[in-house]
């Protein structure tokens, strides 16, 4: 990657990327420092981030960084106590733990950003189904195809999805 690269990188995102980090660090502004400072040179050293759509480069730098920040705190180099004036909220139902409404922005950019490589009929059997809750029959008189189709097409754009997604450096 050239450095005129990366500084157009850093300049179309790094104000962003320190603000989305800086909420994960819990306001502390050397540690998003660090962590935008890691995110751009593990940006130098995989050259085809570039080569990418602007979406899909923001998108990998936004998840290198929230993966550096959860890194850093499984391993305990940066644990330590944070003063509340309340308890932090329980976890959510389904055993999913509380997430930032950041968070949840980056997951649905995320997404999004996955579906557009989908074919047309695999992301149109998704959003109606999986994002619309439409049940199969529903969804097959929609589109106008037998109900066996619209599950044939979801097994299928799941997959897609899944393969998409891991392409894109998504761990589940």
């Amino acid at each position: 990657m050239s450095e005129s690269l990366l500084v157009a990188l850093h300049d179309e995102h790094a104000r962003d990327l320190w603000s989305y980090v800086l909420r994960l660090t819990n306001g502390d502004r050397s540690r998003a420092e660090d962590v935008v400072q890691e995110t751009f040179l593990r940006a130098w050293r995989h050259p085809d981030v570039l080569g990418r759509s602007a979406g899909s480069a923001r998108a990998w730098l936004f998840t290198v960084a929230r993966r550096i920040v959860v890194d850093e705190w499984r391993s305990g180099r940066r644990r330590h106590e944070v003063l509340a004036a309340e308890p932090p909220e329980p976890p959510e139902a389904h055993g999913r733990a509380h997430t930032t409404s950041a968070e949840d922005a980056l997951d649905g950019w995320v997404v999004a950003e996955a579906l557009t490589r989908l074919s047309a009929q695999h992301r149109q059997v998704l959003v109606l189904c999986w994002f619309g809750g439409r049940s199969v029959a529903e969804a097959a008189r929609e589109l106008g195809v037998p109900p066996g189709t619209v599950k044939s097409r979801t097994h299928y754009a799941l997959r897609s999805l899944r393969l998409v997604l891991e392409e894109m450096g998504v761990e589940r």
